[in-house]
């Protein structure tokens, strides 16, 4: 048969020969039948362009939020930190040895790290429990309501709550007789009431779409409930637990409000003494040096926690969230039955007791009960300019810009940080990018509202006033958002198994179909819990707030802290009465996340 082969080649050959003219090359279509028929597009050049496209793609992802953090973190702390440490001219960084030289700044800042790392400790292990019995357990009635309401103290402003924890603690207040006033188990106490919701929210949005045929699989071979949770479950769960402790970590080294109120004079955190060097005493160069060391520890611990996500990250098998009968989670029903006592005590104890007596006080009107606080809130605050409802109106409006900014940066974040590229200069590039993003968490609000209020004025040489826009303070808000929207989304987007995006580009899906049809429905539930946070951290945000905001732009918490200044009974009623509306509307806002989320389902209402 060979001898037939070679004779149609020979007659092909003679065909072509034939139907081309000598000296001019075969017909190839134009670029318009080429367009009109894209099938006849040579497959390399088609390859050509998709990875072009890719390229570009991948790149706006990057420079986006790199453009974001740089204007609104890095720049104001830069030129905060050039106020501090340039001299006449020239760099001088004497301020070190003379602010470490007092013995003051080591117990603040002993004090800084201690306090945080309690808070972050009780957090963890009061909020793993939760996040079972709010995420992973059988759905119970009230459940939406509850997940909600354990929110709500995340967004309070730290003055108020401070002075909610004051009025249980103080000797003529409920919890007089044991002393925690201006204690350090008092302001462990507060700064966990704030952060309980960060490591429930966050381990619970991983948990509740983790696949259980695995702990499933293990108990059918005869492992007992705590060895499958061991071994199976919380080796998955360590990076959403890795990340959440991070963030309580940053979250109570970097608190203000709450420690100013219950530890009193003689007991300052780095954030506390920044501020009085900022506001009262002028020294920029001590803020500076305080804000480069609290900037230090910060980027050790996001390094430890990093170090701890990627040493346990891997692709998980996810699942859509489905009521699971109890134990399922791979605890045993002695396990659920734990899990939900420990989550009732809590909710009951900690984060109940604080709002209750918030309440009550709004309600005390000199020697009666009256709702004569709650009437003064449309009322105009005498030299604010503003009532208390259009301050609240004021705050939702912000809130909203600053959540779709932080979205829309952090799913981007998210995005791109999900990838793992095989070069290990690529893996580390992308580590670096990680720390970055998680920058403004560390950086002291203080500083990053002083700096934006000093580097908006002609930024980058630009002839123009920045601090008068509108949008100046949404994205000061958004900064801080940005971080928790990365680290709710990208332990989902992480887990997603990546032989999947590989088969589906073999079977020919772009690489815009590919994030369509993998990434975004695993990343989706994610982005609207996301959505909820960042809504919730905005509608609370007091300390770069409090900068920037105009007297025509007051948002509810800094009216609510400018009411506490002021003296006698009214103004502090008015103020609290103030921070129950705001916490309704943060509750009412965030309720309404989470049934975007998760939608209606059975048993729940």
């Amino acid at each position: 048969m060979s001898w037939l082969v070679r004779g149609v080649r020979r007659v092909r050959r003679g065909w072509v020969a034939l139907t081309t003219r000598p000296g001019t090359p075969a017909h190839h279509p134009s670029q318009a039948e080429a367009e009109a028929h894209p099938a006849r597009q040579p497959r390399a050049r088609r390859h050509r362009r998709g990875a072009l496209g890719g390229k570009v793609a991948w790149g706006v992802a990057v420079a986006v939020p790199l453009v974001f953090v740089v204007v609104f973190v890095v720049w104001p702390v830069m030129v905060m930190a050039g106020r501090g440490f340039v001299v006449d001219g020239s760099v001088d960084l004497g301020g070190f040895a003379e602010v470490f030289s007092r013995g003051r700044t080591w117990r603040v800042v002993t004090t800084t790290l201690v306090q945080a790392c309690l808070a972050t400790v009780v957090c963890v292990a009061l909020g793993v429990p939760g996040a079972y019995t709010l995420y992973r357990a059988r759905p119970f009635r009230g459940r939406a309501a509850l997940r909600t309401f354990v929110t709500v103290p995340f967004v309070l402003p730290t003055v108020v709550v401070g002075v909610a924890f004051r009025a249980l603690v103080q000797p003529s207040g409920p919890l007089g007789f044991a002393g925690l006033d201006h204690t350090l188990a008092a302001v462990v106490a507060a700064l966990s009431f704030f952060n309980y919701s960060v490591v429930v929210r966050g381990v619970g949005g991983l948990w509740e779409r983790l696949d259980p045929r695995a702990e499933q699989a293990a108990r059918a071979l005869g492992a007992s409930g705590g060895r499958v949770f061991a071994t199976v479950t919380l080796p998955a769960l360590t990076p959403a637990i890795a990340s959440a402790a991070a963030l309580v970590f940053l979250f109570s080294a970097t608190s203000f409000g709450t420690v100013l109120v219950l530890g009193g004079p003689h007991y300052g955190t780095v954030e506390t003494e920044i501020y009085l060097q900022t506001t009262q005493f002028l020294n920029l160069r001590a803020a500076a040096v305080l804000s480069v060391t609290q900037l230090v520890v910060v980027a050790v611990v996001l390094a430890v926690a990093a170090r701890a996500r990627a040493a346990q990250e891997r692709a998980l098998p996810l699942a859509h969230p489905a009521p699971e009968a109890p134990g399922s989670a791979g605890g045993g029903w002695l396990a659920g039955a734990r899990a939900a006592a420990v989550t009732t005590g809590v909710v009951m104890g900690l984060l109940a007791t604080p709002l209750v007596a918030l309440v009550v006080r709004s309600l005390r009107v000199g020697d009666r009960w009256g709702l004569d606080h709650y009437a003064a809130l449309g009322h105009e605050v005498p030299g604010l300019g503003a009532s208390p409802l259009d301050a609240a109106v004021t705050s939702v409006r912000v809130a909203v810009d600053a959540t779709w900014i932080s979205l829309l940066v952090g799913a981007l974040l998210a995005l791109v940080l999900s990838r793992r590229p095989r070069r290990r200069t690529a893996r580390r590039l992308l580590s670096g990018f990680d720390a970055l993003v998680m920058l403004p968490l560390g950086v002291s609000a203080v500083t990053v509202g002083f700096g934006l209020l000093v580097s908006m004025h002609h930024p980058f040489g630009l002839d123009v006033d920045l601090r008068v826009h509108p949008m100046l303070v949404p994205a000061a808000q958004a900064a801080v958002a940005v971080p928790l929207v990365v680290r709710m989304v990208l332990p989902v987007l992480r887990a997603v198994d990546p032989r999947q995006r590989e088969v589906a580009a073999t079977l020919g899906a772009s690489p815009r179909r590919v994030l369509a049809t993998v990434d975004a429905p695993a990343g989706l539930r994610a982005a609207g819990l996301a959505a909820g946070f960042a809504f919730a951290v905005s509608l609370g945000a007091f300390g770069a707030t409090s900068f920037l905001v105009r007297p025509d732009q007051l948002t509810l918490p800094v009216m609510v802290f400018r009411l506490l200044g002021r003296p006698g009974a009214q103004s502090s009623g008015q103020a609290l009465a103030a921070a129950v509306l705001l916490a309704v509307v943060s509750a009412t806002v965030v309720a309404g996340f989470e049934r975007l989320r998760t939608g209606p389902t059975r048993g729940e209402l």
